[in-house]
Parts: structure tokens; sequence; C-alpha cells
């Protein structure tokens, strides 16, 4: 079997994933979409039995992932999972049409809107974040109405994307979030995220403090649902902790376990490349 592996840079994760397709004697064919130069008239590529996309640049993802598919080749994750995953303001209007609860959010496109609705509905406290983006990147939490209007005037001079103002309830009860891993509509392990005390964030990639977590039915229905609501794939389901209950917060297409595999001992690695062996024999 061969399986086809598209990529932007090499992290722990890949590396992981490569090496379980070797001790599985998997043909690993290495793509570096920053190396590609992609035929729109005809594939010009081999893509093995099943390709698996692990591209970091949502850009890159979306567009190489298109490729692959509408090529006639199959891509984990899909060309539409990609779309939604890849949009916090798509994946929370999928969510809530799929009666998943989410933190209370608002999308508007210009300034003097976002101001009324930070002071309206978010009684001037809400994290404002990108409608794409990774990693906790650019994301701020707004603690009044004085930081909220020197954001927007910054954001008036940005490239048209990041004008987009997707604003959403401050939750963090706990001082911690859940990020559930799902693996062909099975979840497979768990952490809680803690905040350190130099950030408001939980992103591991900024530090952020890994827990085992321990998957209880009410976490596995809340996940599953989120992710069934996109289709099968591999998943991080993000899930905010509050007294109120919990909240799907994001669903990420090309989640990150470097910090979940030691935590729990789950060797999700192997999980992936026996569902992408599995996907390819159909």
């Amino acid at each position: 079997m061969r399986i086809s592996m598209l990529y932007d840079i090499i992290r722990w994760e890949e590396r992981a994933i490569l090496k379980s397709m070797e001790d599985k004697n998997i043909e690993a064919i290495h793509l570096d979409v920053k190396n590609m130069n992609l035929n729109l008239e005809g594939n010009n590529y081999d893509f093995g039995d099943i390709s698996l996309q692990r591209s970091t640049g949502y850009y890159r993802n979306l567009h190489s992932t298109a490729y692959v598919e509408f090529t006639g080749n199959r891509i984990i994750n899909d060309f539409n999972s990609t779309i939604i995953t890849g949009n916090k303001m798509f994946t929370s209007l999928l969510l809530s049409k799929n009666h998943v609860k989410i933190p209370k959010s608002y999308v508007s496109f210009s300034k003097d809107v976002f101001l009324k609705s930070f002071s309206d509905d978010f009684n001037n406290r809400a994290v404002t974040k990108p409608v794409t983006g990774s990693w906790g990147r650019m994301i701020s939490l707004l603690n009044d109405y004085y930081a909220a209007m020197d954001i927007t005037e910054y954001k008036e001079y940005m490239y048209p994307l990041y004008q987009i103002n997707y604003t959403q309830e401050y939750i963090n009860d706990f001082g911690r979030d859940l990020r559930v891993f799902v693996v062909n509509d099975q979840v497979v392990a768990g952490i809680y995220r803690y905040k350190t005390s130099m950030d408001w964030r939980t992103n591991t990639a900024l530090g952020g403090n890994a827990e085992p977590l321990k998957i209880t039915p009410e976490i596995e229905e809340i996940t599953l649902n989120a992710t069934k609501s996109i289709g099968p794939g591999i998943y991080g389901v993000d899930i905010l902790e509050s007294k109120e209950g919990l909240f799907v917060n994001e669903i990420n297409g090309n989640t990150e376990f470097k910090n979940t595999v030691p935590v729990t001992g789950v060797n999700i690695p192997e999980l992936i490349v026996d569902y992408l062996i599995q996907e390819a024999k159909k």
C-alpha cells in the first residue's frame, strides 16, 4: 500500500506518522506543497492509494486538498471539512445549525457595529479572533471599550480578511479548556490545557500545560455531535468549560498532538495510519 502525505513543514507529528507508516510497511510518498506545481488540466502527481493532508498553512492546505480531490483522488481530511474547520465563523454556524452548544458569538463587518456589539452584547468584555488562523495568533482578550476601539482601528488597515470581526464571550471559569481528539468518528484521547501565569490563552503552542483528560460520556457525546456535523476525519475539538456546562469552541482539522501522546499514552499516529489503511481499502 502507498500513502502520500502533503505537508509544508515537518513537525513532530509528521515524523511520528511517517514512522508508523514505516513500521506497518506502508510506502510513504512525501509531498512538500511548497515544491508542487499543479497542472490544472490533468493530475501530474502520484498520490498513491490515499492522501493525508498535514499542511499547516490554511490556504496551502485548502488548495492542495482541492487539487487532490478534484483530480479523482481521496484525501483525509476532505475538501468540505477543510473549508469548514479552517474558518471559525463557518464552524460556529454549522455547530449551531446542528444544535451543538457554542459560546455566545457575533460577527460584524464594520468598526461601528463591532463596538456597539462589544458594548451591548458582551458588556465590554470579550475575545476577538481572526476567522482563520491557529496557535492562538492574533487572538485578543478585550477587557474594556477603549481596548476594543484600539484593536478595531488597527484592523481597518489590515488585509480585508482580518476586518471581519469574530467576537466571542470569554469563558474561563476554571483556567483551562479541553482538547479532544477524534479519528474516524471515534474519540481516542483528550487533554486539559491549562493557561500559564503569563498568558490568558491555553494553547500548548504558547506554553500552556497539558494534563490527561478522562473522557466521560458527556464529553464523548458533545465531541462526536460536533464532528459528525462535518463528517468523518481527523479532528481536535476544543471545548470550553464553564459553570453553565460545556461549549464547543473550535474544531481543528490539522491538529497537533505532540504534547498529548506522552501525557495520555495514546499512540495517535498509529491510529491515524490505521484509519488511512482502512479507508484506502474501501
